[in-house]
């Protein structure tokens, strides 16, 4: 990236404070919603993939630690509640954890092999081919948003074929979440789902980081040293955004953001194309 301009650079410091807002507030989206912006600045995915897989997994796997220390104080103060005579009862075999490790071990099962095979198309399309498929799905997925028509899963063989083409989906962009998610929320519970796909993304990214480390793709290291505090200041915004959704359904923001991207994955289709 060292040939852009001081402009260019700050449009990208926005676009990861963005993604890193989306990925903790939303528990998906830090790539499907921030790459089609990265590649209108650069249109070159190889530059960002890195940078946005780096940045999952140590915001992914922060969350996680930290929300489930949350989850084993909060049940160790209701357990001495109960033993004082204070208080609630507290079921003793209650699940602990913020995480759906059974469902999370099931999907990936089932999105490993399509997920392999998305890493080598990922190193064997042209680039401007990869970014022409990266807007299509994107666009896909913003029209789905602004009809309020999500995708959903209907039964065990649309699941597997969501995962199958999610995990390949992944393979080749990181932006295979929509897909995935229409399986996993309908089988996780609310409360344990952005944390569920937190521990899926962090399985998925390391498989995606070590292909680029075997294949010498440049990781951009030097770049983290900026951006990573740019998706941390998103990831705090995004956190108190994350306990306002889980009391309430927001269809008019994801309205809006479908027509966003909407009109984002087009441009930048045209810019291919020319």
């Amino acid at each position: 990236m060292s040939d852009l301009s001081l402009f260019q650079y700050a449009l990208i410091a926005l676009i990861f404070i963005w993604s890193g807002f989306v990925r903790s507030g939303l528990g998906f989206g830090g790539a499907v919603l921030s790459l089609p912006f990265l590649l209108l600045v650069k249109d070159d995915p190889l530059v960002f993939l890195p940078i946005i897989a780096v940045h999952l997994l140590v915001f992914s796997s922060l969350t996680i630690w930290t929300n489930n220390r949350r989850s084993h104080k909060k049940k160790a103060g209701k357990s001495g509640q109960k033993l004082t005579g204070f208080g609630p009862d507290v079921d003793a075999d209650a699940p602990e954890g913020t995480v759906d490790w059974p469902y999370l071990w099931r999907m990936l099962r089932i999105m490993l092999v399509p997920k392999l095979i998305g890493v080598f198309g990922l190193f064997t399309l042209p680039p401007n081919v990869l970014s022409a498929i990266i807007f299509v799905i994107v666009a896909i997925y913003s029209v789905s948003y602004i009809i309020n028509r999500p995708f959903r899963s209907s039964s065990k063989t649309v699941d597997v074929a969501l995962l199958m083409a999610g995990g390949y989906i992944s393979g080749t962009s990181l932006i295979g979440a929509p897909l995935i998610i229409a399986v996993a929320a309908q089988h996780v519970a609310r409360e344990k789902l952005r944390d569920t796909l937190f521990g899926l993304w962090f399985i998925l990214v390391m498989i995606k980081l070590a292909a680029f480390i075997w294949v010498g793709l440049d990781l951009q290291l030097i770049h983290h040293l900026w951006l990573l505090p740019c998706a941390a200041i998103g990831h705090l915004i995004g956190l108190r955004f994350h306990e306002r959704i889980l009391e309430a359904e927001t269809p008019v923001f994801f309205r809006m953001l479908g027509v966003v991207l909407l009109v984002v994955s087009s441009a930048g289709m045209v810019s291919v194309l020319l």
